[in-house]
Parts: C-alpha cells; sequence; structure tokens
C-alpha cells in the first residue's frame, strides 16, 4: 500500500483575484508536512484546491493510492473522499443545530465507512471522552476547543489515509492549540495516517512535522527538509521570530 500527493505548479484564486502562482509541493505516505505561513498567504486556498472546492485554473493535483492515480482537479469532492481524502477546514464548519453525534456522523457518509460508522465513533469517544459525555448536545454550544474535537472526529470517521487540516489553532487558547496539534500526532500514529497541516503558529507545528514548506503571497519560497531546517531559515526567522 502506498500513497502520495503531488501539487504542481498550480495557479488558483477567486474570479479576478490570485491567491496561488505556481505551487508545487509533494506529500508521502506516513508523513505529517506543515504548510507555513501568516495569513492570507493562500494556505487555506491550496487545501480547497486539494478537496476540489477551489479549482485550479492552471497545474495538476495528483494523488497516488495504491498504483492508481487520480486527477484530483477532475473529480468532485465525494469522489475526493471516497478516494480517502479528509478535511478538517479552517474554523470547524460544524452544523450548530445539530448534535456533537450527529455531526461525527456526517463523517461517516463514505461507502467504505459506513460498516465500521459504530466503531470509529466509539474510537472517536474513546480519544474525545468529553464528546461521548455531551454527545447529545448542540455542537453550537460547545466551546471552541470542543468544537475543534468535534471536526476532527468527523474527519477521522471518514478512515481517510490523507488528512488534510486546515489551520487548527485559530481561535482557541494556547492550551487548547498545544493539546490540540498533540492530539493530531497521535492520531496520525494511531491510525497510520498522512498529514498536511497548514498553519500559522510555527513553534506548535514544527513540533510534530516531519518537514514544511512557507509559502508567501500565493507562492512556496522554501522547503525545509526536517523541522530543525525550518526553524533555522532566516526567512522564519523574520517572519517569525522578528530577528
Amino acid at each position: 500500500m502506498a500513497l502520495r500527493l503531488v501539487v504542481h505548479e498550480v495557479d488558483a484564486g477567486y474570479g479576478a483575484i490570485r491567491a496561488l502562482h505556481g505551487v508545487s509541493m509533494e506529500v508521502a505516505e506516513g508523513e505529517t508536512v506543515a504548510l507555513l505561513g501568516t495569513n492570507g498567504n493562500g494556505k487555506s486556498t491550496l487545501m480547497k484546491c486539494v478537496m476540489g472546492l477551489v479549482r485550479p485554473t492552471r497545474g495538476s493535483i495528483t494523488l497516488e493510492v495504491d498504483g492508481n492515480a487520480h486527477d484530483l482537479t477532475r473529480l468532485s469532492t465525494e469522489e475526493i473522499v471516497n478516494c480517502g481524502v479528509s478535511m478538517v477546514p479552517e474554523g470547524r464548519r460544524l452544523f450548530p443545530k445539530l448534535t456533537v453525534e450527529e455531526n461525527l456522523l456526517l463523517g461517516a457518509l463514505r461507502p467504505q465507512a459506513r460498516r465500521d460508522r459504530a466503531n470509529n465513533l466509539e474510537f472517536c469517544y474513546d480519544i474525545f471522552t468529553v464528546l461521548k459525555q455531551r454527545r447529545r448536545q448542540l455542537a453550537g454550544l460547545m466551546s471552541g476547543g470542543q468544537q475543534q474535537m468535534i471536526a476532527i472526529g468527523r474527519a477521522l470517521m471518514s478512515m481517510p489515509r490523507l488528512l488534510l487540516v486546515d489551520e487548527p489553532s485559530v481561535g482557541l487558547a494556547p492550551i487548547m492549540v498545544k493539546q490540540t496539534i498533540t492530539v493530531i500526532r497521535e492520531l496520525k500514529e494511531s491510525r497510520k495516517l498522512t498529514v498536511l497541516m497548514a498553519e500559522q503558529n510555527l513553534t506548535q507545528a514544527i513540533r510534530i512535522a516531519d518537514r514544511g514548506y512557507i509559502i508567501v503571497h500565493g507562492e512556496i519560497v522554501f522547503h525545509g527538509r526536517t523541522a530543525a531546517e525550518i526553524e533555522q531559515n532566516d526567512l522564519v526567522k523574520s517572519y517569525y521570530l522578528g530577528t
């Protein structure tokens, strides 16, 4: 079994506004790759391109799964999910008037995940015990950190092999950011996931990343092959550390 995501020379945007300029990057099976950049530099746009929510105007996005290559630019979001890709979106994007459990179960609509829905739900409750205690509560009444747990759990319910996590630290207190990043690492190891994480919190991201890319104004300006290489880069020091 093998998995590989290849983004090649992708341009994308919204109408006349171009957000990505010739972006190329790769994610191999079993890696946690961080896509780093401050707000407004194109991280979320790239994640949406991978999920089929935004269509590139140029370039290719290919997902290789067990010897089969899928052109994600030609697939619907539903078809991409069925290939084994799931996303934890920025801002959680829950259904606030549905219960915690109803939100989680919405993640299990992928055909391959339906037969294991009960086991996967129990797995989510084992990881996030507070969700089990409050499974009948409306998601909109949960705290920001708890809502992030629901969003992560919903993504896991589809039994993905490639997990996209878009800005997991947004709107969370520092202690919850640290806990969320730690959970992502633990889930990656226990579920044998491949993870692409878009994040602006450098300190937390490189805690779990194998390597990473820095995106500035819609262009990849640096590829760090280790977490240490990222942290020691002059551009990182300028943008994140103020030195």
